[in-house]
């Protein structure tokens, strides 16, 4: 067995179609604008990069970006006032905070971003969304285990019943990928570094998400046949090359559906984005079905 790659590029772009046309949608009845604002303080270059992929999105999908640009001395209550003032502006509809902050902000980052309105926050992260999630109820979710669920959709098969095992429980994918599972009516086993017997879970799982960093974890004896493998994990090996956690080629012989890296997952956070864009605009605008 060869598994199918699940494209994340092609599928981020299905997306990202989806989106501009809904947009396009709202403006033909003559609705205003969604708006996404974007707070970025200090220069960090891959933050930057980041922001500026942000901006492309929004602008093909037909999204007004609004920019937020601090120095990298910025204090904590003029980065306070700053959201304050995006909570309150009618125009705005989502709010997502660039990470990392500035070295003399970061320990506050977690602060910063609850103090964003649960209604504007687009990354997922507020605690009230986290509630809201867990309860079944409209939110946004966080971007990387929302762009897992699309891709899983993506392979046709239905959730109901199977077991998926979460490899890593953080509160920006492993967490949130077991309450998404479960509204799936998926059986959820999550692990983490203190799993005993691991492989023995991992063997009887239909689907796999692996989200814990460590290059390669995931091996062929932890897989059986024809399971949907997710995987989630960025890192860099010796050369510099970026890998997953997944030993995506022994892997890929055993798997039914598996995602490479890059290119799997990483494209979906972005799309994903645009899509929790909008439901925040529908909150805003009492559009919620």
């Amino acid at each position: 067995m060869t598994a199918r790659i699940i494209d994340g590029k092609q599928v981020s772009r299905k997306v990202k179609e989806e989106v501009k046309a809904r947009v396009a949608a709202l403006a033909a009845e003559g609705r205003r604008q969604p708006c996404l604002a974007v707070i970025l303080a200090g220069d960090d270059p891959a933050s930057a990069i980041y922001v500026r992929n942000k901006q492309k999105v929004c602008a093909f999908s037909g999204i007004q970006s609004m920019m937020k640009r601090l120095p990298a001395d910025v204090s904590e209550t003029e980065l306070q006032e700053v959201i304050k003032e995006l909570n309150e502006d009618p125009a705005v509809d989502g709010i997502l905070l660039q990470l990392p902050l500035p070295e003399a902000l970061r320990s506050l980052e977690p602060t910063f971003l609850e103090q964003i309105s649960p209604d504007k926050d687009v990354d997922g992260f507020h605690p009230i969304n986290i509630g809201r999630l867990a309860l079944g109820l409209p939110a946004p979710v966080a971007c990387t285990p929302f762009g897992v669920m699309r891709l899983l959709e993506e392979c046709g098969e239905s959730l109901e019943g199977k077991l998926a095992v979460v490899i890593g429980r953080s509160h920006t994918v492993g967490k949130p990928m077991l309450q998404l599972l479960l509204q799936k009516n998926a059986t959820v086993i999550v692990t983490h570094s203190r799993t005993k017997d691991l492989a023995t879970l991992t063997r009887q799982a239909d689907v796999i998400i692996a989200a814990l960093g460590k290059a390669h974890f995931v091996t062929a004896d932890m897989v059986k046949d024809g399971a949907i493998v997710i995987d989630v994990g960025i890192n860099r090996d010796e050369d510099g090359k970026v890998t997953g956690d997944v030993d995506f080629g022994p892997v890929s012989e055993k798997a039914a559906y598996i995602t490479t890296v890059p290119g799997g997952v990483g494209p979906m956070t972005i799309a994903m984005l645009l899509e929790n864009t909008l439901l925040c605009y529908a909150m805003h605008e009492g559009n919620i079905e």
